[in-house]
């Protein structure tokens, strides 16, 4: 069983609380026991989550060396131009690790998605841009410490797809999740 569930923010992408912290967990959102997550989103970020009870899933979406597309909806802090972006689309050398090449592009329009919850910070003497990235490794915050090393922070995080499933096309409400479908599910591990 493959679960698609929309991450709201501030829910933290594990079932047990972390010691002084009040996020909210996965055990608030009602899934099916045995059940675990396929990856993680950190508690500022949104989208699109997968859950499981199957361990085989694990290596196909997850290990750097097969290419599984991730996607996100990030909003960050200025106007980057396209030539800015291309250390990202080139690989990046972090304090903790080097990030593959990724893909990137400036949208140019705000992505389908309702307001965030609390809303984000806004400055008004600092414009925002989305962007959006695609990258086929997940490290701890990876994308929000990419977009810091060339001087655009992120303000908002939301995976929108993973593979070929996409968060528009499931339909899903922030903070809901369904079974996904055999469709769906080839889809997704298609990518």
């Amino acid at each position: 069983m493959i679960i698609a569930f929309y991450k709201p923010f501030g829910v933290l992408s594990q079932f047990t609380p972390e010691p002084g912290s009040t996020s909210q967990t996965l055990a608030d959102y009602g899934f099916p026991a045995g059940v675990y997550p396929v990856g993680r989103l950190d508690a500022d970020s949104e989208g699109l989550l997968l859950l499981s009870d199957e361990k085989g899933l694990v290596a196909p979406l997850l290990e750097p060396d097969r290419r599984h597309p991730r996607s996100y909806w990030v909003q960050v802090e200025g106007q980057p131009q396209e030539y800015e972006l291309d250390p990202m689309r080139h690989g990046l050398r972090l304090r903790m690790f080097h990030a593959l090449p990724c893909t990137v592009c400036i949208m140019d329009q705000p992505p389908p998605i309702a307001e965030r919850e609390p809303p984000i910070r806004v400055r008004k003497s600092i414009p925002t841009t989305w962007l959006d990235m695609t990258l086929y490794e997940g490290k701890n915050r990876q994308v929000r410490k990419m977009t810091a090393h060339i001087g655009f922070p992120t303000l908002r995080l939301v995976r929108h797809s993973s593979g070929g499933l996409r968060l528009v096309d499931l339909a899903l409400s922030v903070g809901s999740w369904r079974e996904i479908s055999a469709r769906e599910r080839r889809l997704l591990l298609e990518g």
